[in-house]
């Protein structure tokens, strides 16, 4: 009787990654982030979704970067934890731990900003199979601002 519970259990733990794996499809890929400066592309990792930057318009400084990096390709330089200021942003995670809660829409993560080395709580939108409506939130979703994505 417990192995049969245990293989009902595991059957049904399957049924359910399944039917997220099946879920997230939609969302899976790259992204072009506003106004075309990077594309984000979107995997799963662990239990969730994640993405990273894998494209970027401008990948060094101008020629009158402010911090005397002209030339130089771009490094998450505005993290808060100082030893990871020299990570290049091409390749750097910026969404993490997403679950879908309704089909199009996910949730329970964050997405950081390398221009100001702040993470923020994200909801993501799949509004259709081109577009991606991003939220970045403090404290409630009302209180953020949206960007949309497109393929």
């Amino acid at each position: 009787m417990q192995l049969k519970t245990m293989t009902m259990t595991g059957l049904l733990l399957f049924a359910v990654s399944s039917l997220v794996q099946a879920d997230d499809a939609g969302i899976l890929g790259k992204w072009v982030t506003k106004e075309g400066k990077s594309h984000v592309e979107i995997t799963r990792c662990d239990a969730g979704l994640c993405g990273k930057v894998v494209w970027l318009r401008d990948p060094v400084y101008p020629a009158d970067d402010e911090q005397g990096m002209a030339g130089k390709k771009k490094v998450d330089r505005n993290n808060p934890d100082p030893k990871l200021r020299d990570t290049p942003t091409l390749g750097l995670n910026v969404l993490r731990g997403f679950r879908t809660r309704n089909g199009n829409v996910w949730e329970d993560g964050t997405i950081y900003d390398p221009e100001n080395g702040k993470t923020y709580k994200c909801k993501m939108t799949l509004a259709n199979p081109k577009q991606l409506d991003v939220r970045g939130f403090i404290g409630f979703s009302w209180i953020g601002r949206t960007t949309t994505w497109t393929r």
